[in-house]
C-alpha cells in the first residue's frame, strides 16, 4: 500500500457514517431516563449506560453513533479513557499512516498539515462528537478515535472485522492527568468556575468509587482486555508505560496492526525514528499550534497545551500521598484480579 498520497485539509464526507439531520432531542430524552450521580464539582451529572458513568457531552454522541454509525472493514479505531495517553496514540498513528510527508533532517517537505499546524485531536476524529461525518483527508487508513467502553461501542465496530488499537495507563497517573485537564476544561469555560471545581481530595474519592468520566477505569480496562484475549488480532492492546520504555518498538508494532508496516529501506533511513521524534512530547508541546492556539468541542474552547501538560510516568506522586496511591493499587489489584491484567 503506497503511503505516498497528496495530504489536503479539506474535510470530505465519509459516506459509511450514515449521519441523519434528526434532532438531538431524542438522545436528551433518553439520557434523562437513565440513572445519574453528581459527578465531580463544576461538571454535568454522570449518567449510567451499560455500566458505564458518562457525561452527557459524550453519551450524546455515543447514542447518535450507536444508531447511525456502521464500521467498515479497513477502520481503525483507537481507544482509550480519558487522559491515558489518547493525544500521543493519535500523534504517533497519524504520523505512521501519512509518513511519505513526514519533514526530513534538513526542514525540507514542510508543507503538510501533519501535526504542525493541527492539534492531533484535529488529525483524527471522535467518534462520540459525530466528527466522523467530516474527516481529514490524506491518508489512506480511516483512522478513528473514542473513549467508550467496549461494550458501548456501536454494534457493527464491535461485529465487523475493523481493528482497535487500545491504550491504557497506571490509574493514579491517569486521575491526576484527568483532574488537571478537566479543571482547565471548567476554567475555560467561565474563570469563576474553576474555585468550585472538586478539589483533588473529592475527585480522587469519587474515582475510587468508579464515578468519573468514562468509569469505572477498572471496567473501562477490563473491557478492552478481554476482547483484546478473545481477538487479538482485531484490538492491540498497549500500555502507556511501555510506549514509554521503547517507543519505537511500539510505533512498529502499531504500523504493523495498520497493514503499512515500515519497510527494510526505511528504517535504514530513519524514518522509525523520525517518527519518533516528531510525536515527541517535548516536540509536539513546543510546536506554536499546541501553545497558542485553541480546541473546540461543542461550542467549548481549551487551550491546546492543557493536552500536553507532562505526560511523566510516576507524576502522582507530585500530587498524590503514598496513602492514596496505595488505596488505588489495592482496588485495581482487586477490581482485576483473575484477568491475568496487572500493571
Amino acid at each position: 500500500m503506497s503511503l505516498e498520497m497528496e495530504f489536503s485539509t479539506t474535510s470530505k464526507p465519509i459516506p459509511a457514517s450514515g449521519i441523519s439531520p434528526e434532532s438531538p432531542q431524542k438522545y436528551v430524552e433518553e439520557i434523562s431516563q437513565l440513572p445519574k450521580e453528581k459527578g465531580w464539582r463544576g461538571l454535568q451529572e454522570l449518567f449510567l449506560y451499560k455500566n458505564f458513568w458518562l457525561y452527557p457531552v459524550f453519551l450524546e454522541g455515543a447514542l447518535h453513533a450507536r444508531d447511525h454509525f456502521q464500521a467498515q472493514p479497513t477502520d481503525i479505531f483507537l481507544c482509550s479513557s480519558m487522559k491515558t495517553g489518547t493525544t500521543w496514540l493519535k500523534a504517533l498513528s497519524f504520523t505512521i499512516a501519512t509518513r511519505g510527508h513526514l519533514p526530513t533532517d534538513d526542514g525540507s517537505d514542510m508543507t503538510t498539515v501533519s501535526l504542525r499546524t493541527a492539534v492531533p485531536h484535529d488529525c483524527i476524529p471522535f467518534l462520540e462528537f459525530n466528527e466522523y461525518s467530516t474527516a481529514v483527508t490524506g491518508s489512506e487508513i480511516p483512522l478513528f478515535a473514542s473513549h467508550l467502553p467496549y461494550t458501548c461501542l456501536p454494534k457493527s465496530i464491535i461485529d465487523s472485522d475493523c481493528k482497535i488499537a487500545y491504550i491504557c495507563r497506571d490509574p493514579k497517573d491517569t486521575f491526576v492527568s484527568m483532574w488537571f485537564f478537566l479543571r482547565k476544561f471548567v476554567a475555560g469555560k467561565n474563570s469563576t468556575d474553576v474555585e468550585s471545581f472538586s478539589s483533588i481530595d473529592e475527585a480522587f474519592e469519587l474515582f475510587c468509587k468508579g464515578l468519573s468520566s468514562h468509569g469505572p477505569y477498572w471496567k473501562h480496562i477490563l473491557g478492552y482486555w478481554e476482547a483484546s484475549k478473545r481477538r487479538p488480532e482485531k484490538i492491540l492492546f498497549l500500555k502507556y508505560e511501555d510506549l514509554v520504555e521503547d517507543t519505537q518498538l511500539w510505533v512498529k508494532k502499531l504500523a504493523e496492526f495498520f497493514g503499512c508496516p515500515f519497510s527494510a529501506e526505511e528504517e535504514r533511513e530513519g524514518v522509525v525514528e523520525r517518527v519518533v521524534k516528531e510525536c515527541s512530547f517535548e516536540s509536539l508541546r513546543n510546536l506554536e499550534v499546541n501553545r497558542s492556539g485553541k480546541h473546540e468541542k461543542r461550542g467549548r474552547a481549551i487551550e491546546n497545551s492543557a493536552y500536553f501538560r507532562k505526560g511523566v510516568v510516576g507524576d502522582w506522586r507530585n500530587h498524590l500521598t503514598d496513602e492514596m496511591g496505595k488505596k488505588i493499587d489495592v482496588i485495581m489489584e482487586e477490581k482485576l484480579m483473575g484477568s491475568g491484567f496487572t500493571f
